[in-house]
């Protein structure tokens, strides 16, 4: 099974600060580090890394180019990735104080020019039974399902950020995957934050009873709902927890490379928290991805 993950790729500027900079002030920073970033760039990644066949569909600008070289190093296939000479490649400017708190600024750039007949030349070269992955970080996402599922391919979606937008998509309804963590659930669902995690998967599964649904719970594990069967994975220790960031998309690339290969889902989640939480032991979020063999031979502590 061929996997096309269509989405964002940034650039992340990160500034280490004495404090934020308020309106009208200019402060120096003390130190500043270029990242590569993206949900979509991350679980391309992970998928990459974890062994599935992926192609990463989207844009960057002349600038990203390093962004496609960090992919294709990776091992994926960047075919798809398209350069536009004329806007930049989406990137965050990072504030970072000396108390670990952070505000970001993020600009869309080329992840906000996908166009439809982009999206329509892309798919042309995919077929019923391939996988499409996305996120909610590009545009005409929307679109992306609806001329998917048409084709026959497995549409999955992992909806962060959750938007307005996003919320009125009618082809969430044609998802064959959602994956989740519970604030995502509980806004999907439209239930309140005081309900018990079985009682947020299955009040989402109720709303959109065609898909199934993995939802991540960091520390107590996942939870999967799929054809009325439900299915749970702990979490792995390996030792110090230096950086959650990347921890989900590392999650998704492996979870979904395991159903690429017609794994059970049981165990395509408990090698997507083996993955998970190797990540976290390592800073940063691409970077921190670990390969296959890495996480089969890893010796959790717990």
């Amino acid at each position: 099974m061929k996997i096309l993950n269509y989405g964002s790729l940034n650039i992340d500027h990160v500034y280490q600060m004495p404090a934020f900079v308020k309106a009208g002030e200019t402060l120096s920073a003390t130190d500043c580090q270029l990242h590569t970033g993206g949900k979509g760039l991350n679980q391309s990644v992970a998928l990459a890394r974890a062994g599935a066949c992926v192609f990463h569909g989207g844009k960057i600008g002349a600038d990203g180019i390093e962004l496609k070289e960090f992919l294709e190093k990776a091992g994926a296939d960047c075919r798809f990735l398209r350069i536009d000479p004329d806007v930049p490649t989406g990137h965050a400017i990072i504030q970072v104080v000396p108390s670990g708190e952070n505000c970001i600024l993020i600009y869309g750039g080329t992840n906000t020019r996908i166009t439809e007949a982009e999206i329509d030349e892309t798919l042309s070269h995919f077929v019923a039974g391939d996988m499409l992955l996305l996120q909610n970080e590009i545009s005409n996402v929307n679109y992306l399902i609806h001329r998917a599922h048409e084709k026959g391919m497995l549409t999955v979606l992992n909806p962060s950020p959750i938007t307005a937008g996003l919320l009125e998509f009618d082809g969430l309804s044609l998802l064959d995957w959602m994956i989740v963590n519970q604030g995502e659930a509980e806004a999907l669902a439209g239930t309140g934050g005081d309900l018990e995690p079985l009682d947020v998967i299955e009040a989402l599964q109720v709303k959109y009873p065609d898909a199934s649904i993995v939802m991540t719970l960091g520390k107590r594990g996942a939870l999967c709902l799929s054809r009325g069967k439900k299915y749970y994975s702990r979490t792995y220790d390996y030792g110090k927890r230096v950086d959650t960031t990347g921890a989900g998309d590392t999650f998704t690339g492996y979870f979904l490379a395991g159903l690429s290969r017609g794994e059970p889902i049981g165990d395509c989640m408990d090698m997507a928290s083996r993955a998970s939480g190797l990540s976290i032991t390592i800073a940063g979020a691409a970077n921190s991805i670990p390969d296959l063999e890495t996480v089969k031979n890893a010796v959790p502590i717990n």
